[in-house]
């Protein structure tokens, strides 16, 4: 794949990716109960995890709609066999011919998109251990696809790490205190919600890291088109969440208490009927089609480990944006955990040069070429 084809796949994910992400939080932001009261401690706003991992799923699946407009306009066109990409036991990228029959090669990744998505959106803490997908998805990439990552990868990915590590602390850090006085238990249940976010979110980068390992794994030995992975993750997302929503609905979804936030389906689904937030729901499965169809893309044209680098660079796009709606307030440090961050995203995609010769590998010449697609010009 071309190169400037490459940078319009990098340049859509990023736009369709902080948009879904901006997205849903002006969806967070949505009042669904007690909206007309003057104290605003007393308003409730929409906080459904499970109904937004739903959301994402139903927007995923309709990449089929996107497949058979496209498959009624060209069905008087010759069929092309499909390729995929990838040379295995390397990052070496090639077209070759793949195996077929493999129809249900988004079942996998799905589930563990839904325990990804579900849990990244009910954890409290964030930035700070999101940083840890790429580690993951370089640490998988070598175990399961036989990469070889020389120590300026490395070097790379622990620089993103640390980069958005610095964003999460200085948010953390610099937090506006609270207006009124906090009570030990109510200061102890906020430490533990802290700490259980943290760990549900360290959780959720395992289960994403694998799903971006085996897209890329389907992609390299199996023709399927990046539409038609999104479309099989969406239905069998949606399936899984559905079942898992039942599941919780009756049976921690609903206590004598009454309400129990995020399980309670019923409830969740009548907070989809109040103020924007069904319009914000049909703009976020739009967005979240197409975010996923250009990241599997690039997985396809360039790697994984690469994909996972790029995307964690949306963390400076959504801050600006953030910034200049009211949403977030500037703090400087920050700007220091974004130079690290992208540092570390063009040093692995070797945009800049390593700092030491050290980090490059023995061999340059080889390794360049097994690192770096063919050029094309060179074969006219």
């Amino acid at each position: 794949m071309s190169k400037p084809l490459i940078l319009v796949l990098v340049t859509g994910m990023l736009l369709t990716g902080c948009s879904n992400t901006l997205l849903t939080k002006w969806q967070d932001q949505q009042c669904v109960r007690n909206c007309d009261d003057p104290d605003p401690a007393k308003r409730e706003l929409f906080e459904q995890p499970v109904i937004q991992t739903l959301q994402m799923f139903i927007g995923e699946m309709g990449c089929w709609l996107v497949i058979g407009l496209h498959r009624l306009y060209t069905r008087c066109r010759r069929r092309v066999p499909a390729y995929c990409v990838g040379a295995a036991g390397g990052s070496r990228r090639a077209e070759q011919p793949c195996a077929e029959g493999y129809d249900g090669g988004g079942g996998s990744p799905a589930v563990k998109g839904v325990a990804g998505v579900a849990v990244e959106l009910a954890g409290d803490v964030y930035q700070m251990t999101r940083g840890a997908l790429v580690l993951f998805v370089g640490l998988f990439s070598v175990i399961f696809l036989k990469r070889h990552l020389y120590l300026f990868h490395w070097l790379a990915l622990f620089v993103v790490v640390l980069g958005v590590a610095v964003v999460g602390m200085a948010g953390a850090l610099f937090k506006v205190p609270e207006t009124h006085e906090v009570g030990s238990s109510e200061r102890d249940d906020t430490v533990l919600r802290s700490i259980v976010g943290v760990l549900l979110i360290a959780g959720a980068q395992i289960f994403t890291a694998t799903q971006f390992v085996l897209e890329e794994h389907i992609l390299e030995n199996y023709a399927m088109e990046p539409l038609q992975v999104v479309g099989w993750e969406g239905i069998f997302g949606f399936s899984v969440t559905t079942v898992g929503m039942v599941v919780l609905h009756f049976s921690i979804g609903v206590t004598e208490a009454g309400r129990n936030g995020y399980f309670d389906a019923a409830e969740g689904l009548r907070e989809m009927g109040v103020g924007n937030v069904l319009f914000s729901s049909l703009l976020i499965m739009v967005s979240i089609g197409a975010f996923n169809f250009f990241g599997i893309s690039v997985t396809r044209s360039v790697s994984a480990t690469s994909r996972s680098t790029i995307d964690t660079c949306r963390t400076l796009f959504i801050w600006v944006v953030s910034l200049a709606l009211g949403w977030e307030r500037f703090l400087p440090l920050q700007l220091l955990g974004f130079a690290l961050l992208v540092y570390g995203t063009f040093l692995f995609n070797e945009i800049v040069q390593p700092p030491m010769r050290a980090c490059l590998p023995s061999r340059p010449a080889e390794a360049r070429e097994e690192l770096l697609p063919e050029d094309p010009i060179e074969h006219m």
